[in-house]
């Protein structure tokens, strides 16, 4: 069991550009704290860019990104940021000719944890995603749904306060993102969770706050109740949200 305390991520006035001057985020301002949050925007939005700078994948062109936790205020990039943070791309694929074991202690040695250590947290890590019985099945046995999943047990390994997750449910059946929603559900009870989607579907009770992106910007940030209040369904609520910037 996790402490009491919570950690949060700060993103204070964000920029970031990619290579000849395209600008894919632009003042962003917003926190990601303990809890499920939703972030919603159509596809190039900047979401998929958001979450890899809150991971410390990408460097912010300017501005400021922190996670406050333990007393401490961590800045993007160093080595201890990423310690603490665990970041799932949507295109997510396993290394061939490991078990599902092997391949999650090796996310946690990638993240600086002794090979010991990071052996005996890869069981912990599979059983959270309900995947401890496959332990020793190779990765290449797994379905679509599985393999989600397995990325998750790899970021959560190293017991990451923030698990930022890109696109996870793209590409599964029903059942499939039944259990993950389950998942998120469980890890939103003792960290900060952030899922990004452009399905409003995928919104559902499980979050406790919205961010919605268009256009690199922040239309919205705030509960769910609150976003959900807008309008009579999410569905609509979003869509009034970005016709009111067209």
């Amino acid at each position: 069991m996790r402490g009491q305390e919570t950690a949060r991520i700060q993103v204070d006035r964000v920029r970031f550009s990619y290579q000849r001057g395209r600008e894919a985020l632009s003042d962003i301002t917003c926190e990601f704290s303990q809890g499920a949050t939703v972030l919603l925007g159509p596809n190039g939005a900047g979401k998929s860019t958001l979450l890899a700078l809150a991971g410390g994948v990408l460097k912010p062109s300017s501005g400021r990104i922190r996670l406050l936790t333990g007393g401490q205020a961590l800045t993007s990039g160093c080595r201890a940021y990423r310690g603490r943070t665990a970041w799932l791309p949507q295109d997510f694929t396993p290394v061939r000719g490991l078990t599902l074991e092997e391949h999650v202690a090796y996310a946690g040695w990638l993240k600086g944890m002794r090979s010991v250590a990071a052996r005996k947290a890869a069981g912990d890590a599979l059983d959270a995603v309900g995947l401890g019985r496959l332990a020793t099945s190779s990765v290449s046995s797994l379905s679509g749904g599985q393999t989600k999943r397995l990325g998750i047990a790899g970021a959560l390994v190293h017991d990451a306060d923030v698990v930022l997750l890109d696109e996870p449910f793209a590409g599964l059946d029903p059942r499939q993102q039944a259990r993950l929603v389950d998942v998120i559900a469980e890890l939103g009870r003792e960290r900060a969770v952030v899922v990004s989607t452009h399905q409003t579907e995928d919104v559902g009770e499980i979050y406790t706050s919205v961010v919605v992106v268009e256009r690199g910007r922040i239309l919205f940030d705030g509960s769910l109740s609150e976003f959900a209040g807008r309008s009579p369904t999410v569905r609509e609520a979003y869509f009034n949200l970005v016709a009111e910037e067209d």
